[in-house]
Formats: C-alpha cells, sequence, structure tokens
C-alpha cells in the first residue's frame, strides 16, 4: 500500500488563535513578544489577524525561545517554573521502569516534587485506560494552554519511551471549547475531543501500559535536542480520511486533484469519499485549499524561491491568482510571510547568530550534560 506520509512541506501550519493563547497565558510584556515572534520569523502583526498561520518549525522556534528567556521549560504557565534540567532528569529517572505503567507513576512522584497545581494519576479499566491530568481544588485553576501542553508533553514522552506512537482513544479538558481556533485543537489531537470533561486526560488502549521501556541514556540528548518538536506534534492515531486525503494531493501537487481520482487513490467509492469527509467535519475543497496553503507558508517562510515559482508548483495559473487565494486563505499577502523571514534572516546574520542553535540552548545544555 501506498504510503501515506506527509512531505515536510505539506506539514499542517497552526493557527494564529493558539499562538495568541500561549503569549496571552504567559502574560508578557509587548517588547518581549515582538522579539520573540521575529526570532521565529513570524510577522508581529500576524498575530491578531484571526486567519493567519505559522508553521510547526516556527511554533517550535518560538517555544525554545521563549523557554530560554523565562528559564522555564513550562514557559510560565504554572505557579511554579519547571527550570532547564527539568525534562532531561525526568527522563532519566523514568528509563529503569519496568513497563510505561510503572515510569508513568514515577513521574507522577517527580511531578509532585517539581510544582503545586496538579497531580499526574493513571487508570485503567479492561481495555482502556486513562492518563489524567487532576487539578489540586486548593490551588488556583490552570490556564487551558497551560493544561493543553502539559497533555502534549505526557503523551510525547510516553511514546519516546516506549519508542512508538501512542494512538489516542480520545483527549478530554476540563474546559469549554475554545471560541476561536477549536478547529487546531482537533488538528494538534487527531482523533475525538471532548471538552467541558471532569479532568483533563488521555485515553489509550491499556496494552500500552505493559509496553516495556525501550529507551537508554543514550537516546536522552537527541531527544532533548529536538524540543519541543518530539513531543509537541506527535501524531496521536491512525491517520483521518482528511489526511490520508491531504496526502494524496500533495503527492500529485502542481497537478489538481479530482473526486474520481481521490476516491480511487483511497479505495472509496465518491459518496462514501463525500460522506465521510463530512462526518470529519470538512471536504475535497477544503482539504485541498489548507494543503495549498500550508505548503505555500512552508515555502515562503523557509526557501528563497520567487512567488512566481511557489505559485506553479501549487498548480496556479500565474502570481495574481496565487495572491487573491493566499488572501482568502489567510488575510494577508504572500509577501508579508516572506518579509519577515527575510529580516529575521538579515538579524541574525549581522549579530552573529547562526541557525537556531542560540534559541535552543536551554535543551541544548541539558543534552550535552546527560550522564
Amino acid at each position: 500500500m501506498r504510503s501515506t506520509a506527509l512531505r515536510p512541506e505539506a506539514a499542517p501550519t497552526v493557527s494564529t488563535a493558539y499562538l495568541r493563547e500561549v503569549v496571552n497565558a504567559m502574560e508578557l510584556d509587548g517588547a518581549l513578544v515582538e522579539a520573540a515572534l521575529v526570532a521565529a520569523g513570524i510577522a508581529p502583526d500576524l498575530i491578531e489577524r484571526p486567519a493567519a498561520r505559522i508553521t510547526e518549525l516556527q511554533l517550535a522556534t518560538l517555544y525554545r525561545w521563549l523557554a530560554v528567556r523565562c528559564d522555564d521549560e513550562m514557559l510560565r504557565l504554572f505557579s511554579r517554573p519547571l527550570r532547564p534540567g527539568s525534562l532531561k532528569f525526568t527522563c532519566l529517572g523514568l528509563l529503569e521502569a519496568r513497563d510505561l505503567r510503572t515510569a508513568l507513576h514515577r513521574w507522577s512522584v517527580i511531578l509532585r516534587l517539581l510544582q503545586d497545581d496538579f497531580r499526574l494519576d493513571v487508570d485503567r479499566a479492561d481495555a482502556e485506560a486513562w492518563i489524567a491530568i487532576v487539578e489540586e481544588p486548593h490551588r488556583p485553576p490552570c490556564k487551558p494552554v497551560a493544561l493543553d501542553l502539559m497533555l502534549k508533553l505526557i503523551h510525547g514522552v510516553a511514546s519516546w519511551l516506549i519508542d512508538r506512537r501512542i494512538p489516542l482513544l480520545g483527549v478530554d479538558f476540563s474546559f469549554a471549547a475554545p471560541a476561536a481556533g477549536a478547529t487546531d485543537f482537533a488538528a494538534l489531537y487527531p482523533g475525538p475531543v471532548a471538552y467541558d470533561m471532569p479532568r483533563c486526560a488521555l485515553r489509550l488502549a491499556s496494552s500500552y501500559l505493559d509496553q516495556p521501556i525501550r529507551r537508554s541514556r543514550s537516546d536522552i540528548p537527541a531527544f532533548l535536542r529536538r524540543a519541543p518538536e518530539d513531543w509537541l506534534f506527535v501524531p496521536f492515531s491512525e491517520p483521518r480520511l482528511e489526511q490520508r486525503l491531504r496526502a494524496h494531493v500533495a503527492s500529485r501537487l502542481p497537478l489538481p486533484s479530482t473526486a474520481q481520482g481521490a476516491a480511487c487513490a483511497l479505495h472509496l467509492s465518491v459518496r462514501t469519499l463525500h460522506r465521510r469527509l463530512a462526518q470529519e467535519g470538512t471536504s475535497l475543497q477544503r482539504v485541498k485549499d489548507q494543503l495549498r496553503r500550508d505548503v505555500a507558508i512552508q515555502r515562503l517562510t523557509g526557501s528563497q524561491e520567487s512567488i512566481a515559482a511557489i505559485a506553479a508548483q501549487l498548480g496556479f495559473d500565474g502570481p495574481a491568482s496565487f495572491h487573491r487565494a493566499f488572501k482568502g486563505w489567510t488575510g494577508s499577502t504572500p509577501g508579508a510571510y516572506r518579509s519577515v523571514s527575510a529580516l529575521d534572516g538579515r538579524s541574525k546574520a549581522s549579530s552573529g547568530e547562526a541557525g537556531a542553535a542560540p534559541l535552543s540552548s536551554s535543551y541544548a545544555r541539558s543534552a550535552h550534560r546527560a550522564p
């Protein structure tokens, strides 16, 4: 069977609504926010545009930059900071566990030492298990984005420990569905997402708790160097039809994708294709538009290709039609994304910075000092 893996430039982008959630929850001053955005190659004015998007790399770079500046691996989102090195020593403390359940129990003890806002519970009932964040009743409520990021971290580290991507049966949030950017929660958590639940939890097959720990100390440096990518963007389940269709459309660019061709490639009837996409809250046209939007953003921010070349690669007749479509997708022109990327590159060159190394220094220091 043909692989449905996406090319890197076809990876999904993230709504700036999610970025605003993170930045607003941190309660930073405007100058620091602007510096962080520019360091990540994000035009500062894009953060206020509802339809604007950023790449996964930009979000991860922003996270690393803020973690260094705030001296906190969880970005000041909890009442006590998780100082640089917390993730490293957490991983070291989990490696000797015999299985994932034991490792998660040890992690719950470590978390009680590091913070006061919640505890980590692991429950099991027949074929299903829950890894839950239970907020302490005597503490102020945790911010939704803090709980979200902690769930991402738990899933990412758990998957890393057993060297398998753990598919989820569902994700429960204790807070209400966000008014804006809610669809991106579905993108970050492929699979069923429920809000207003008694607690935040990951639901998974209980058999994963019995999986042995397959990592060693020698694996820690690479994991830390890549943080937060390896835990922030870990797939949560087998690909949905939307994801399989997206991969098909990406494989055909710049050629157009028709309903008949897509249905045939996915071994479905055209009617079934449309029905199942509707059940997932999307459509063929929406998938095609989102794919082209995301590829365009990836190439505008990550390459020096001309706008005309990018337009041609996406199947547009010329730059004018691409401009119109891109502005309809994002509320901004292609040049708005290209200009801040170029500006950031010139700024780094003039200041003597090389690549992303300075942005990930807190993780890198932890990685190099791993015993």
